[in-house]
Order: C-alpha cells, then structure tokens, then sequence
C-alpha cells in the first residue's frame, strides 16, 4: 500500500500548486491495516515512511525534482528526532505537514508534524542531504535549485540543540 500511496502523492504533485522552498506541504491520509502494528495502531516505522511521503512532496512542489533527476541526485538523511505523543487508529484521518526549516554547509532540516483534527500525534524532524556521484551537494546549491535567492532561515533553537547533539554523534 506505501507503493500506491507514493504514485498517488507522485500524480497529485503534478497538479497541484509549485511551493516556495520553505513553504509548507500538506497531505491527507488514513490509517491502513497495513499500518497496523501488534497493539492495533500505527507502527512507529510507518511514520517514517510516510514523512518519507512529504519529503517527495516537497521535491516535486518546489520544483527540485528537475535538477535531482539531471544531476542525478540521490536523497539520503542522517538523522531523525521524533516525538510520539497520540496512538493513530484504523481507519483514522490524519494530516502529514511537511517543511524545510533551515540548513548549513551539509544539511537540509525538516520538520514532519502528524495531525488528528488540528492536535499533535508526532513531530520528527529530519536532517538530509542530497548526494551526488562526487560527494554530498551543497545546501546552498539545493536552495538556488529550487529558487530560492533569500536568507537561511534561522534553525528554532529547539532544532539546534539536536544538532549539536548529532554533530558530538559524528565526533565519535
């Protein structure tokens, strides 16, 4: 089923409107017996997989996708916080909100948000990269893939000190 929703969030893409680089990408879903875990609520690895899902969103809206294909790029993270706050049930509706919230000299962070009727389920955010055949493509570069010609965005301190703490990870 994670397949037929990725060429349903492929199609819908296409059709609807292009999103600026930190614009915010909203996707409707429902909880599958697929999504399903031993407790009968969704599985902590199928949130993942559904930001997966808004990251691709996210791609084609802004328009990257031209310059991920041409050059080859291959998307990869480096690393995940996430926050479980409300079981999701089967069957039930949720909104997926995905958005580039800044980045440095190596990576893209985004935040994911999980909504059952405007109240929090799960929070992650995400840091990635894009890489190409000659190493990791620098953020600025995605930036001005996508058009974007303002300022970095400020990382939410609340963001920042999960960097640090992946940048002491890297330090090992």
């Amino acid at each position: 089923m994670l397949w037929l929703r990725m060429i349903r969030v492929l199609v819908a893409a296409c059709f609807r409107s292009r999103l600026a680089l930190v614009d915010r990408s909203v996707l409707r879903f429902r909880v599958l017996p697929t999504d399903l875990d031993l407790n009968v609520h969704m599985n902590n690895a199928r949130y993942l997989a559904l930001m997966d899902l808004g990251r691709l969103d996210l791609i084609i809206r802004t328009g990257m996708w031209r310059q991920v294909l041409h050059q080859r790029w291959q998307p990869v993270l480096g690393g995940c916080m996430v926050r479980f706050r409300r079981s999701l049930k089967p069957f039930q509706p949720f909104t997926l909100t995905s958005r580039l919230l800044a980045w440095d000299d190596k990576w893209l962070y985004i935040e994911h948000a999980i909504e059952v009727g405007g109240v929090l389920a799960c929070q992650a955010v995400v840091r990635g990269a894009f890489v190409a055949s000659d190493g990791v493509v620098a953020p600025a570069e995605i930036a001005a893939a996508a058009g974007f010609a303002g300022e970095v965005p400020a990382l939410p301190a609340w963001v920042a000190a999960s960097v640090s703490s992946w940048r002491e990870m890297e330090a090992r």
